[in-house]
């Protein structure tokens, strides 16, 4: 198991940077749904409070955690970081591409941080190759932040829930497609039900184009959601 360090942060803090972000995003490879990014302020006289309490030792890389493990870690950050949040939904994701819908939420995500701590971070740390292109705040793109760099992985852990919990809410709204089983991955039962029922609202359509969809029994299936009171994909 790898365990991110604080490294990273300690290097900056010691620079005289007190507000060191890390972020993520959850969400490029789905079939459906939004791309969520998420930022965490990791400081260190939070670190020496918190350091040996059981959730903060399970703060690590979001895909590495069951989701049970995920959600005490939500909460653990929620109650001890300053975070932050920010969404592209599937029309944006179809509109400018994936890459850049996921750097819109960074930035959104970066706004929303800095609203609840009334200033800019002084450093973003950046999972990935590529840093947030522009914004003016000085960042550092780390290839696997988020299995190293504890900010970063407690930024993925914000992000990872925060998408997790929007696609339960939609598995209520469109609950033939599983949602609440693959969160929108192209799973088999995912493209069967594609197949099956044609695309719904939430789809990415841009991602979903090769994928053989039987007409009739989309309209067939939207006619039952209109019934329900849901209007029917434009698509």
């Amino acid at each position: 198991m790898i365990l991110p360090h604080r490294e990273k942060e300690k290097f900056h803090w010691s620079q005289g940077r007190k507000f060191v972000a890390g972020i993520d995003e959850a969400g490029r490879g789905p079939l459906a749904g939004p791309v969520v990014a998420g930022a965490v302020i990791v400081r260190s006289d939070i670190i020496e409070e918190i350091q040996n309490a059981p959730e903060f030792k399970i703060i690590r890389d979001s895909k590495t955690l069951s989701a049970l493990q995920r959600e005490k870690a939500y909460d653990f950050i929620v109650q001890n970081f300053e975070w932050g949040v920010g969404i592209s939904d599937e029309k944006t994701i179809d509109r400018i591409n994936i890459l850049q819908a996921a750097f819109l939420a960074m930035k959104k995500a970066i706004s929303d941080l800095k609203s609840k701590i009334k200033c800019e971070p002084e450093i973003i740390l950046v999972d990935g190759r590529s840093p947030v292109p522009n914004i003016s705040i000085f960042q550092e793109s780390i290839v696997g932040g988020d299995k190293f760099v504890f900010s970063i992985s407690a930024a993925s852990i914000i992000a990872k829930v925060t998408r997790d919990r929007m696609m339960l809410v939609f598995h209520e709204k469109y609950p033939a497609y599983g949602f609440a089983q693959h969160k929108g991955y192209g799973t088999k039962m995912h493209f069967e039900m594609i197949e099956k029922h044609g695309l719904c609202d939430i789809h990415r359509k841009s991602f979903c184009k090769k994928i053989p969809i039987n007409r009739k029994n989309q309209s067939e299936f939207y006619k039952n959601y209109t019934f329900a009171g849901i209007e029917p994909s434009a698509s």
